[in-house]
């Protein structure tokens, strides 16, 4: 393959990329996994997998994930939702399972985080909220203070 073929071939990719993106930005509460994302675009699992990562720096399930917990932690700010009906309206379908997640995202079971940040955004514009409040996975997090 020629580089001009293979840079052609990177560009639909990327395309495709977006589009899975976008789905899961979309229809994150959803049952999504590999497959089917890849199935929506053509291409093998595997490959969307590899070419997702190189893209985004991330798995399609992480970021997955991460959105699910993004759109989780926005909820559980409000407080009008138990951590319960949380978990299910953003596509987990084991209470178990979202609280690992939450956990392994934010540093706090969801029912800390509750307790905890209700009112940390009271006043602020959304967008900024949301960038403020951004999970950020372990591997990515500072280092605290106190060592």
């Amino acid at each position: 393959m020629t580089s001009s073929a293979a840079s052609a071939q990177y560009l639909r990719d990327l395309a495709l990329l977006r589009r899975v993106r976008d789905r899961i930005d979309r229809e994150y509460a959803q049952p999504l996994d590999v497959e089917a994302l890849a199935r929506g675009v053509n291409m093998s699992a595997g490959h969307l997998s590899r070419q997702f990562r190189r893209a985004y720096g991330e798995s399609p399930y992480s970021y997955l994930m991460t959105r699910r917990i993004e759109r989780a932690m926005a909820l559980l700010r409000t407080g009008e939702l138990s951590v319960t009906e949380v978990c299910f309206t953003v596509g987990f379908s084991s209470l178990g399972t979202f609280s690992t997640r939450f956990a392994e995202l934010v540093g706090m079971p969801p029912s800390v985080y509750r307790e905890q940040q209700a009112a940390a955004t009271v006043g602020m514009p959304p967008c900024v909220a949301k960038q403020v409040t951004r999970p950020i996975r372990n591997r990515e997090a500072r280092p605290s203070a106190t060592t």
